[in-house]
């Protein structure tokens, strides 16, 4: 499981960085989209470490705060290129 949360970590902050280089609107929130889908995978193991008691309510409610973050930093992202109309 430490494996595979570490692989979806990785690839939220590596899809934000390949979208941010993309030219249209299009390909920047598809990257975007991706890097939501593996935050989703990564909340989904921190759920499962608590359930397994890998990790206790403490560190859970750190990791699903810090979890909840990333997802309102990357709608703002989203919707700020939604709003951009020098992108196309």
């Amino acid at each position: 499981m430490t494996s595979q949360f570490r692989r979806a970590a990785v690839s939220i902050g590596a899809n934000i960085a390949e979208g941010y280089k993309k030219l249209s609107k299009a390909d920047k929130l598809r990257f975007l989209n991706i890097s939501d889908g593996s935050l989703a995978e990564c909340e989904n193991y921190i759920i499962l470490a608590r359930d397994v008691e890998y990790i206790n309510e403490e560190e859970y409610a750190l990791l699903h705060n810090s979890a909840e973050e990333v997802g309102r930093l990357l709608i703002a992202y989203s919707n700020g290129i939604i709003n951009n109309n020098a992108i196309k």
